[in-house]
Parts: C-alpha cells; sequence; structure tokens
C-alpha cells in the first residue's frame, strides 16, 4: 500500500520547492511523484506538425521523489506521517500518525 497517493494534498520538505503545497497528480513509479506547481521547469520543444503542436519552450512539472514530500494535514495546518491501521472488517486504512485520524481519500 502506497502511503501518498493521486490525489493527496502534499507539501515538499526540501529542495528549492521547499514550503510549496499542491496536490499529486500522478505516480511515475514506486517512488517517485508528480505534484502541480512543484518542480517546474523549462523544457524545449520541437514543434511537430503531424500531431499539430508548435514548438518553443514551454514550462513542465517534473516528478519528485516521494520521501522530499509529506502528506498535508488540513486539521492542524501542517505536514504528518502516515500510518497503516487494520480496521474490525479486515480493510487496511491509511492514518495520520499524529491524530490516527483517517485519510479521506
Amino acid at each position: 500500500m502506497n502511503k501518498i497517493r493521486k490525489g493527496d494534498p502534499v507539501i515538499v520538505l526540501t529542495g528549492r520547492d521547499k514550503g510549496k503545497r499542491g496536490t499529486v497528480t500522478q505516480r511515475v513509479d514506486d517512488e517517485r511523484i508528480v505534484v502541480e506547481g512543484v518542480n517546474i521547469v523549462k523544457k524545449h520543444v520541437k514543434p511537430n506538425p503531424m500531431k499539430g503542436t508548435t514548438g518553443g519552450v514551454v514550462e513542465k512539472s517534473m516528478s519528485i521523489h516521494q520521501s522530499n514530500v509529506a502528506i498535508y494535514n488540513a486539521a492542524t495546518g501542517k505536514a504528518d506521517r502516515v500510518g497503516v491501521k487494520l480496521l474490525a472488517d479486515g480493510r487496511k486504512v491509511r492514518v495520520y500518525k499524529s491524530s490516527g485520524d483517517e485519510i479521506k481519500a
């Protein structure tokens, strides 16, 4: 079970975007995620007339390692760690470590 999933609000802990908040838009693989508005780079793109795209310099969100972000707890207004709790009916749910509240997905 991934502790950080697509759609989760996260806050960046390290790097040049430290302190920025955003939503996870994509999981690239087991370790890397794409967060909107974080790790923006300028990429030079060649035009492709077959697809109808124009060339130039575009801004693009690149992936960031999941260890550099933490889930954002709206109740406390701070970053929080994620734990896994086993419910009585056998389901596993993600919980905030600080309060034990269930993370709504």
